[in-house]
């Protein structure tokens, strides 16, 4: 009889210890390399959404560096997490999160920064949503040629700064993709001057680097100023404010639609900063978090690389279109 009992005990707590992991939700990790940055909090603000529509819990974590990536990746495992999306701080260190997400039993899809893979090449194994990054960049060039020519300005008295990070791949695609639409659009190449930041997406690094070009180039009497993002971007743009140059001779073109561009539209007076485009961070937050859900709980796999597309918004339209995307 005792074994009896006790046959039907541990079965209970079998069957009891079962209907909790079944009855517990899914738990999902949301990895971003600036947490303090706009466009993140945004990401992670549409990922709630899709978190609370499926009814999953979204754990979000900040990982400015390959160190707190990989505890990260341990603390997941640790709460039982099923997989997570991220933005990496450094994309070479892709082989080691897939690495270590394969020892944790986790998925991984990447967000924004694609992960390169010791050749060099991205890990094309790893779905992914980023940003059709050198298509972007053209945005702003021809934005920029689009303002100079309302403004008549002459090229030959006209200078660019690019703000580079060339280290970054999505840096490189964005500044390249500029440069080439104001070539094609008559840019001079030779007044195009590029100044390479030392960090990817500060004011300060923008500030830094642009002073240095102004400093070289006292004969130019125009300038447009460009980089991967809006801080970078604003940050040349004060640089070339605090030289003394107007905002009637500075056009400033970002990219993402961060707190710190809506900042510069708000001003009573215009700046130098015109215009922005506008990047689709709900897509980059609900519908990857959403994929990792369904993949998890459905088994249905994520595409494997979605490039979304984005919007330029300028001190005109910028509210029209924070509203259309879901932003205000």
């Amino acid at each position: 009889m005792k074994r009896i009992l006790s046959i039907v005990l541990m079965g209970a707590i079998a069957l009891s210890f079962l209907s909790a992991q079944q009855g517990a939700k899914v738990k999902i990790g949301f990895l971003v390399k600036m947490p303090e940055n706009s466009w993140f909090q945004d990401e992670w603000k549409f990922a709630q959404m899709a978190a609370d529509k499926y009814g999953f819990e979204l754990i979000k974590i900040g990982t400015p560096d390959g160190e707190k990536v990989l505890a990260a990746i341990d603390n997941l495992a640790a709460l039982q997490a099923k997989g997570f999306v991220i933005c990496t701080p450094d994309v070479t260190l892709g082989p080691s999160i897939v690495m270590k997400a394969k020892q944790a039993g986790l998925k991984v899809m990447s967000v924004d920064d694609r992960f390169v893979g010791p050749d060099g090449k991205p890990m094309t194994e790893v779905p992914h949503m980023g940003i059709s990054a050198y298509e972007i960049g053209k945005q702003v060039g021809i934005a920029i040629m689009d303002e100079a020519k309302k403004r008549a300005w002459g090229m030959k008295e006209t200078g660019a700064i690019c703000l580079t990070y060339d280290t970054l791949p999505t840096s490189k695609e964005r500044t390249t993709g500029a440069s080439d639409a104001l070539r094609a659009k008559g840019f001079i190449d030779s007044n195009i001057y590029r100044a390479p930041t030392k960090t990817d997406s500060t004011t300060e690094g923008g500030f830094d680097a642009a002073n240095i070009v102004i400093a070289a180039h006292p004969q130019i009497k125009h300038w447009v100023v460009y980089s991967l993002c809006d801080d970078t971007t604003i940050g040349g743009v004060r640089a070339l404010e605090g030289n003394g140059i107007k905002a009637s001779n500075i056009i400033g073109v970002g990219i993402n639609g961060n707190a710190l561009a809506i900042g510069e539209f708000q001003k009573p007076q215009m700046t130098g900063f015109v215009a922005t485009v506008l990047l689709a961070a709900k897509r980059h937050g609900y519908e990857t978090a959403e994929n990792m859900y369904k993949w998890i709980a459905q088994g249905v796999q994520p595409p494997d690389n979605v490039a979304t597309a984005g919007i330029l918004m300028t001190r005109d339209n910028y509210k029209q279109v924070r509203k259309e995307m879901g932003l205000e």
